[in-house]
């Protein structure tokens, strides 16, 4: 199926976008053709008044001391000089200084060049006062500079950067029906407010409108568009892009070959990533230590550690030290593969090298100790995180709350939420669904339920999950009627139930003799979703076994088969043990045997239930023969194995030397 990749509503301009009405507070062709100074006059009378204490606060500053010093100067300076303070204000980011300044020349008589207002219009810009900004345009016009190139691609960017794609796109296509022909920093501009506006199709359909003019497409309006379909996932279409701009004589750079590298990771594509790394080698471009970090990060997620070392290695070969983000993906990759204490060495040698750790570098180890529950291990790391200065984030709390509740330990978790407060964050779903299991684990239901009703007094919409949890702990505690209400509320609100919730429901139903219903719940599961897995099925059929409906449960068994749900060990050994218990042994065998077909090995329960079932129905050298089977296949034959055999031989008088000798060997 194609990807759309924008809407066209019935109005639109001609890249394919929403077409507003509506310009500036004055457009283009007001500006172009009937100007009026007095608006203009105005306007910067109410826009400086809020922009004087702005001066006020800098009048001492050194640099302002210098520009007034040069405005009291007779003959004043060139504005030339001027411009120089206003331009270095402009890169230390004091925009509203520099827009104060500009009224205090033409006050003493010094009139502002092209230049002193292009820097005014690309602080407007700067601060989100783009409608001010065309007011100082419209001031460039009047004074006869005419279109100036350089003024209307500020513009144009204020109104990408504010947010306004389209008026910078109906501005650009009035003043190209007048004759204005734009350059490559134009469309550079417009492609990348479009795609900054999720608009990548629109941004396509330009950079084919532009091609055969004299402004032609080049690698930076190539790379804006490639970084904009991985970041949205598409990758295919990103790389025929890339190949593309190949054919067509366009080289890529090295932040072309970034994003494409970075796109195929996230979609799981590491080989293709790792062969367009090698091609950008050999084209002449050197990777850049984002590229090699990207690659390091992909592989320790998808457990590939060698690989991601090795790959280390390799950077650190073409000249690029790792840094911090590099040696905290590695960390990652060393914990996802159980080896928390290299990482922890790894991050010791960080620390002597350094570096400076931050916050996800400790979130990673703490995370990983929580995980092993070395609980003393996490903590102290949390303390010495602290003690740094470094603040930690929802997910450092929650994985130390976590490995809290999971310990026992709920009122240091408790605590933890108030550091959590003091620090300025407020706990999240998570936090709240982590506290919940642990209530509902520790039969404490109604505090469960306070603290889900005071989870939603404070705004916070709960997860599929926290129903789930939350529900769980009803169906555990017998309340079924509050369980199906939690579940007729999560439909109210759109959230789709887990096949998880729907198998605590089905437990729960079981347990308190509704079977008829669980299994209606199980057939609705089939119709409208999720899909029942082998555990909602086996919790069914142990049900059905139990409650003597063995017939009802091998239907339900075959059933499951039917509809694509493999059984698993636990489905096989909860049905030949209804089997065995229903003294219909042929039965029980015939399930046994069909387990190893499937390639499916029996664990000591199935074992011990079969031999219990073959032992009571006298079939004592079968029982033997199953026994001398676990000792073989390396499973657990413990003394419940050999009790239940040794009874069997009591009752059959089957006490005999030799029987004994069998027994035990």
């Amino acid at each position: 199926m194609k990807k759309v990749l924008f809407h066209s509503p019935s109005i639109t301009t001609r890249y394919g976008i929403p077409k507003f009405c509506s310009f500036v507070t004055l457009s283009a062709s007001t500006f172009l053709l009937c100007y009026l100074p007095t608006h203009f006059a105005s306007s910067m009378r109410v826009h400086n008044c809020k922009y004087l204490h702005s001066f006020r606060n800098v009048e001492n500053d050194a640099a302002v001391a210098r520009f007034e010093c040069m405005l009291s100067m007779r003959p004043p300076p060139s504005v030339v000089e001027f411009n120089k303070i206003l331009g270095a204000f402009v890169k230390m980011k004091r925009y509203p200084t520099a827009i104060s300044l500009c009224p205090r020349m033409e006050f003493k008589g010094i009139t502002p060049c092209l230049y002193t207002l292009t820097i005014l219009i690309n602080c407007y810009c700067l601060v989100g006062r783009v409608a001010f900004a065309f007011s100082v345009f419209g001031k460039i016009i009047k004074w006869g500079y005419g279109l100036d190139i350089v003024a209307l691609n500020t513009l144009i960017k204020g109104l990408c950067v504010s947010g306004k794609v389209v008026k910078a796109l109906d501005f650009h296509d009035e003043l190209v029906a007048k004759g204005f022909q734009f350059n490559e920093v134009t469309y550079g501009t417009l492609i990348n407010g479009l795609c900054a506006a999720g608009q990548t199709g629109a941004a396509i359909q330009m950079l084919r409108t532009i091609e055969g003019r004299v402004v032609k497409p080049n690698v930076v309006m190539y790379s804006t568009i490639i970084d904009s379909l991985c970041k949205y996932g598409l990758v295919n279409e990103a790389h025929d892009l890339y190949s593309e701009m190949i054919a067509k004589g366009v080289s890529p750079n090295v932040l072309t070959c970034q994003s494409l590298i970075r796109g195929l990771c996230v979609v799981g594509r590491l080989k293709e990533a790792i062969q367009l790394l090698d091609e950008t080698v050999q084209k002449g471009i050197r990777p850049n230590v984002y590229i090699f970090t990207i690659l390091i990060d992909a592989l320790c997620k998808k457990r590939m550690l060698k690989e991601a070392l090795v790959m280390c290695d390799k950077m650190i070969g073409s000249g690029h030290e790792p840094n911090i983000v590099t040696y905290t993906a590695l960390m990652g990759g060393y914990c996802l593969n159980n080896k928390v204490d290299e990482a922890r060495k790894l991050f010791d040698i960080v620390v002597q090298r350094g570096f400076a750790p931050d916050i996800w570098t400790y979130s990673i180890l703490i995370n990983a100790y929580c995980k092993l529950e070395r609980l003393d291990d996490a903590v102290n790391l949390f303390h010495e995180m602290c003690r740094k200065n470094l603040v930690p984030n929802l997910v450092t709390y929650n994985s130390l709350i976590d490995c809290f509740c999971k310990s026992g330990k709920v009122s240091y978790a408790r605590k933890l939420i108030i550091a959590m407060h003091d620090n300025g964050l407020t706990p999240d779903v998570i936090t709240y669904s982590i506290l919940l299991d642990a209530l509902c684990k520790s039969q404490n239901l109604d505090q469960a339920i306070a603290l889900f009703n005071k989870m939603l007094e404070r705004g916070l919409a709960p997860d599929f999950w926290s129903y789930t949890i939350l529900i769980n702990g009803c169906c555990k505690d017998q309340r079924m009627g509050e369980a199906m209400n939690l579940l007729k509320e999560m439909h109210l609100k759109n959230l789709v139930p887990h096949t998880v919730t729907y198998t605590s429901l089905i437990d729960g139903l079981c347990k308190s003799g509704r079977i008829s219903y669980a299994w209606k719940i199980l057939n609705e599961m089939h119709h409208n979703g999720p899909p029942p897995d082998e555990i909602t099925y086996s919790v069914l059929i142990d049900a059905l076994c139990k409650s003597q409906h063995l017939d009802q449960a091998i239907q339900l068994f075959n059933q499951m088969i039917q509809r694509g749900v493999a059984p698993d060990v636990c489905s096989y050994t909860i049905l030949i043990d209804g089997c065995c218990k229903a003294e219909r042994i042929d039965e029980a065998m015939n399930l046994f045997k069909d387990m190893y077909l499937k390639d499916l090995v029996p664990d000591t329960v199935t074992c011990i239930c079969l031999v219990d079932g073959l032992s009571k129905s006298g079939r004592i050298s079968y029982a033997q023969e199953l026994v001398n089977v676990m000792r073989k296949n390396g499973l657990n034959s413990d003394v419940t194995t050999y009790g239940i055999f040794l009874d069997a031989l009591c009752k059959s008088q089957h006490l005999d030397k030799e029987c004994l000798i069998a027994a035990h060997s």
